[in-house]
């Protein structure tokens, strides 16, 4: 650990020896006169250590700290430290009422405690030279935050500072947010910490905070090195025990933590990675083990995170996870008791349109401090009722919904939605005919597809050939056969709700929109009962049409489970957690890609942590009101397991893939799309350039000789522990990059970099905007299709009001109105979210070059901004606009705060 390597000579010291200060000659001090320092006992003391040629003191009395570092031949430099604390709820100043021993210790400037460190050695020993410390009193109280300030009397020979150790001398933790020294020759030094610092009483060894300026390992100043490898050491922490929520450990666990065995059998979920289900990696916490299942982890109510991922206490909070957790927390509870039968579904479509008019009573929450604060924290969504107890459930009327009140139901907008909708990452081109299941035949049924060339023909009539639609790439899949069929027994013994396998084939016309031909939707043979399938197409009959329709509805919760669980959470919040803890474990502050990598991490181990918690957890919201229920979480690894490699993470790689696009050096972008209007790859190849050349310029302008990636051993460690630890269940797979040169390095981080940002932005900001109106994209559908084996009674229902069929098959009430409750939410943009390229960070400011490269990409952002406005407001690209439509603008870099269906943040901040 780290240890101050000098002992300073220190003493309380005054103008003379024999002055009494005037402060000890105050009355003492009397309870509730309304001043809480008017006098307090003063020790005086000294103690002085000599050093050869040096003397070091640290002379203290209150209003005036200071450490004085002199030297027997030159004039030390005068040095002012300002160090900026956040206020913090229950934390830093929150006891403002009650005199205790932090009181003191602020009123005696001993609240922090701070040393300077050295980047040099000391020419003389060849050791790090000795540290000069000194505490910092307060000198400033404004809104939001306080600053502290101390005085250094710094040698000339002492060198430049490259770090300052902190000690917390008081009982709770402070959030420090910066450090600045002034006074030097060459400018301030600035050290950017936006950190938690725990008391000395929790951990009693100091924080280090390195300045702003970023050094590879092998250009570290000598007299950083030690404390660099030191403090990745820290960070690593031992592997055992629990962690605590002061602690800044990131270590490494299974998903082992969903279940709740010991609160229920039917609770019990099986682990999530190893050799039975692969999967990523989770942060690990250390929490005991279930009694019930030792295979799995006990859950708490507070899932612990390394302190400086959790901001959940800094005023400054960011107000999305605030809302998100009183949603599940607060506005969930209320919803149950609101509507006491959790299966009753919607008896009319007006039923789902008062949701937006007159909304839900919601009762009265038994703490008044809880209604204020749904209030306050949710007020899109709680509405107050003047003269009223109860407070009201109303949602917002979605833009889609708005502008076009029946742009559910058309055929055109279900097809234009796989282009520029919720989930844009899953349609894919026809290459083979017919087409063919990879599953088991002896388990499944036949391989071969049911939709065969005649009924695809008689759809295109007029146009082409199947033969000539597939080689002209004019046929196109939503396929989710293999996937789900396997699930589709399991989840049918699941109350309420059914499941097929699906296939679902689209058309390009001439005008590059795209027309939906056949929906095939299957069940294996199960309970002794043999395969079932039907092939549905656009109808011209009554009966025929509202089969359609309802087909449809079984595609769209298809598609919306699997947006939520694999487009959405796996690719992007799932997968991203293994590269934030291998970043911090192997990449010190210091680092130029640490400092890259940064912003694109904040808030997503918190927001993971709270969807463990609520969300992706049994009997929580995916589970119970999504497709496919209880095994969501295991359909999630299956899919990680036969679809999911880093390289097709990359916007380019994933369009080629599945046959959008082929690789094209005359092209744009070096590469020919084969829908030409795809709004989601027409913006998102934008802003892949634009990401990719702004990290190309920060990696190469670090890494100008090319064999310096090779020998950067905490960048290949951080590489190699992505690859064998944090997707370790995929560690042998051969399509993992190499990461030899700078281009090998420009492609990855441009991939992690994309994922956090434009892959997340493109499936989460459009949820309320796309699904708010849930007839839209229901998320689970809870009766078989009427032509599967239908009693007489329900055929007759249907014949006489198949309006009926479909609201029994979509969400029922508790569903629909708890999953628009959280999509609202997660499509909300704080007033405090830091958007892509938007505000630089600190580090790269004081770097000329990185500068001057970042105002590069914001100016290019700024140009997509106005390039997305001309696609949409383009008449010929159909798939972006027309009457009614909604303009794609998903991956406009910025946006203003609320539900916009716009704005790209930096990191997965919800």
């Amino acid at each position: 650990m780290l240890k101050p390597q000098l002992s300073l000579r220190s003493q309380f010291s005054s103008t003379s020896s024999t002055q009494t200060p005037s402060f000890l000659l105050q009355k003492p001090f009397l309870h509730g006169n309304g001043n809480r320092f008017t006098s307090l006992p003063i020790f005086s003391m000294q103690n002085s250590f000599h050093k050869k040629n040096k003397n070091v003191r640290i002379a203290f009395v209150p209003g005036n700290i200071k450490a004085v570092a002199t030297s027997s031949t030159e004039k030390p430099t005068s040095v002012k430290a300002i160090v900026t604390v956040k206020l913090t709820v229950g934390g830093f100043l929150s006891d403002v009422l009650v005199l205790n021993k932090d009181d003191i210790i602020d009123w005696l400037g001993k609240t922090l405690l701070l040393e300077l460190v050295s980047a040099q050695l000391d020419p003389k020993t060849g050791l790090e030279k000795e540290t000069i410390k000194g505490y910092a009193q307060k000198t400033s109280h404004d809104e939001g935050e306080v600053k502290f300030e101390s005085d250094f009397e710094v040698p000339s020979d002492f060198g430049e500072v490259g770090a300052i150790f902190v000690e917390n001398e008081r009982s709770k933790e402070m959030y420090l947010k910066d450090i600045t020294l002034n006074g030097f020759p060459n400018g301030p030094v600035n050290f950017t910490c936006d950190s938690w610092v725990h008391s000395k009483d929790d951990y009693p060894y100091k924080r280090v905070f390195f300045a702003n300026k970023s050094y590879l390992p092998s250009e570290t100043p000598e007299g950083l090195r030690r404390i660099r490898e030191e403090e990745l050491v820290t960070l690593r922490g031992n592997g055992v025990g629990e962690r605590k929520t002061h602690e800044r450990v990131y270590d490494y666990d299974v998903y082992n933590d969903l279940g709740d065995p010991d609160s229920s059998d039917d609770l019990k979920r099986p682990v999530l990675g190893g050799k039975e289900h692969p999967y990523p990696r989770r942060c690990r916490t250390g929490r005991p083990r279930s009694d019930k299942d030792p295979l799995s982890e006990k859950r708490s109510s507070n899932v612990y995170i390394p302190r400086d991922e959790s901001f959940s206490e800094v005023k400054q909070l960011t107000f999305s996870v605030k809302a998100l957790s009183s949603v599940l927390h607060a506005l969930l509870p209320s919803l149950e008791a609101a509507i006491v039968d959790s299966e009753l579904g919607f008896p009319y479509f007006t039923a789902i349109d008062s949701l937006f008019n007159e909304g839900v009573d919601l009762p009265t929450p038994k703490k008044a401090k809880n209604k204020v604060s749904l209030l306050n924290i949710l007020p899109r969504l709680v509405k107050a009722i003047t003269d009223a107890q109860d407070d009201v459930l109303r949602f917002e009327t979605p833009e889609t919904m708005d502008r076009d009140k029946f742009f559910w139901f058309r055929d055109e907008e279900f097809a234009r939605q796989m282009l520029a909708g919720l989930n844009p990452y899953s349609i894919r081109l026809v290459t083979e005919w017919p087409l063919k299941s990879k599953l088991d035949p002896k388990i499944y049924g036949p391989q071969e597809s049911a939709i065969t060339t005649e009924m695809i023909e008689r759809e295109i009539k007029g146009f082409c050939s199947v033969e000539e639609a597939i080689s002209q790439k004019k046929l196109y899949i939503l396929d989710y056969h293999d996937l789900f069929l396997p699930y589709v027994s399991k989840v049918r013994d699941i109350k309420g709700t059914t499941l097929y396998g699906s296939r679902t084939l689209f058309f390009l016309t001439p005008k590059g929109t795209l027309r939906p031909l056949a929906i095939e939707l299957t069940r294996p043979p199960i309970n002794g009962k043999p395969l079932w399938r039907e092939v549905f197409t656009p109808n011209w009959d009554a009966t025929g049409v509202w089969m359609w329709r309802l087909a449809k509805a079984h595609v769209l919760a298809h598609d919306s489970g699997y947006h939520q669980l694999v487009s959405h959470w796996l690719r992007t919040h799932c997968c991203t957690e293994p590269y934030i803890i291998a970043t911090n474990r192997q990449l010190s502050a210091i680092h130029p890609i640490y400092r890259l990598l940064l912003p694109h991490f904040r808030y997503t181990m918190e927001i993971n942590a709270l969807a463990r918690e609520a969300l992706i957890n049994a009997g929580g919201i995916i589970e119970s009101s999504f497709s496919p229920g209880k095994y969501s979480m295991e359909l999630s690894s299956v899919a990680y397991d036969q679809q999911w490699q880093f390289n097709l993470e990359a916007l380019p790689a994933d369009l080629v893939n599945r046959g959008l696009a082929v690789e094209d050096p005359t092209a744009p972008h070096g590469l020919k799309l084969t829908i030409e209007d795809y709004p989601f790859a027409n913006d998102g190849l934008l802003l892949w350039d634009t990401i990719k050349e702004w990290v190309s310029d920060y990696v190469n302008y670090y890494y100008p000789n090319p064999t310096t990636i090779k020998s950067d051993q905490e960048l290949q460690e951080w590489w190699t522990e992505i690859q064998t630890v944090g997707h370790g269940d995929k560690k042998d797979e051969t399509w993992w990059p190499v990461l030899n040169t700078p281009k090998d390095l420009i492609q990855i981080i441009t991939t992690i970099v994309w994922v956090t940002s434009g892959h997340h932005a493109a499936v989460n900001f459009g949820q309320y905007t796309y699904a708010g109106y849930f007839p839209n994209r229901p998320t689970i559908a809870r009766n078989n299709m009427p032509s599967e084996e239908p009693s007489d009674e329900f055929w007759t229902n249907f014949m006489r009001k198949p309006e009926g069929a479909l609201l029994q098959c979509f969400p029922s009430q508790m569903q629909a109105t708890k999953v628009m409750a959280v999509l609202d939410v997660l499509s909300n943009h704080s007033p405090d979210e830091e958007y892509l390229g938007k505000a630089i960070e600190p580090a790269w400011a004081e770097n000329p070059y990185i500068n001057a490269a970042f105002e590069r990409f914001n100016g290019r952002l700024k140009q997509l901004e106005g390039i997305i406005d001309e696609r949409n407001a383009n008449r010929d690209l159909k798939n972006r606009s027309g009457a009614g439509v909604v303009p794609y603008e998903l991956l406009k870099p910025f946006s203003e705060p609320g539900v916009t269906g716009k704005g790209v943040p930096y990191s997965i901040s919800i």
